[in-house]
């Protein structure tokens, strides 16, 4: 039996409902993580990744969205260690904590507008394969900005955006979208960040290229300080994407996951590069809990 937490307490998932006119369900006006937990079978003990740096984000999020945190990131990190407590796995596993506007009111204002909190556990594999690489296109679509639909706060209905640039993509044959900013600019995945590698330089777009400032993207960029990479910010042009010794993606879905080619222009010689290599294994050896030095980023649940 699984259970969730929801209006204050565990309840048996087939129990977890809400009303069909809440505010959040019609309007999209929630913000949510996405939280990664890994099972490592040798110490028979789950570690959640970065669950305090997840819960800073949602309560950015929230802010943005006009909504008060009923919770202290202490208490979100102890809901959810107990939730998996509860749920009992041994395998990896997938968090979902969701903020949302919970009236049963008609109308998009934020302002006097209940917020709830719910939070969601499920076991959870790859969302790609690691061992190969990701056929990209650029999508005609866009990326919502920062004065439409604010990329830097995860709001569920600007993943309606995320939805049209992955679909297309997949209906053409690829397995994810890059996407561009208004301007033009590179700015992320269709629900992930991107890292190049040009001339040894771990490239990646600014903070303020209308993107979500991603937990793993952060984990990256110390992943590579660790391992003497050098790493730049900054704008990225399209073409870039064609001329790039290395490319990959990451996310707390995607984790780190390399690019095979981009608008069928393969990525270096069309394999995982040495640099990618070298980030992606310290990365899974990272979540799992086995390197001393970033142990601190790992929750240990069944303690």
């Amino acid at each position: 039996m699984e259970y969730v937490f929801i209006n204050g307490g565990y309840v048996e998932a087939d129990k977890a409902v809400i009303p069909v006119r809440t505010h959040a369900f019609l309007y999209g006006t929630s913000v949510f993580e996405g939280i990664r937990a890994y099972y490592n079978p040798e110490e028979d003990q789950m570690y959640a990744f970065r669950v305090k740096e997840h819960y800073e984000r949602l309560l950015r999020s929230a802010k943005v969205m006009w909504m008060k945190s009923p919770y202290s990131i202490e208490e979100y990190a102890n809901i959810t260690k107990e939730l998996l407590r509860k749920n009992a796995y041994k395998t990896d596993a997938y968090i979902r904590p969701t903020l949302y506007k919970s009236s049963i009111k008609v109308g998009p204002t934020l302002t006097d507008n209940e917020d709830s909190f719910l939070i969601f556990t499920t076991p959870f594999g790859n969302y790609f394969d690691s061992e190969r690489g990701l056929k990209l296109c650029v999508s005609s679509w866009r990326r919502t900005s920062d004065n439409a639909i604010p990329p830097r706060a995860k709001v569920s209905g600007a993943y309606a955006n995320a939805a049209l640039i992955k679909t297309d993509a997949h209906e053409c044959g690829f397995d994810d979208a890059v996407v561009l900013s208004d301007c033009g600019q590179v700015a992320e995945g269709s629900a992930m960040n991107i890292f190049l590698v040009i001339n040894g330089v771990l490239v990646t777009s600014n903070t303020t290229d209308d993107i979500l400032v991603g937990v793993t993207r952060n984990t990256v960029i110390e992943l590579a300080k660790e391992l003497g990479i050098p790493v730049k910010e900054r704008a990225i042009d399209r073409t870039e994407l064609y001329i790039a010794d290395e490319i990959f993606c990451c996310g707390t879905g995607a984790q780190i996951v390399a690019v095979e080619s981009v608008d069928h222009r393969p990525v270096g010689d069309g394999k995982t590069g040495e640099i990618t290599r070298k980030i992606q294994n310290l990365y899974f050896d990272v979540v799992r809990g086995k390197v001393e030095k970033f142990k601190n980023w790992c929750m240990p649940v069944y303690d």
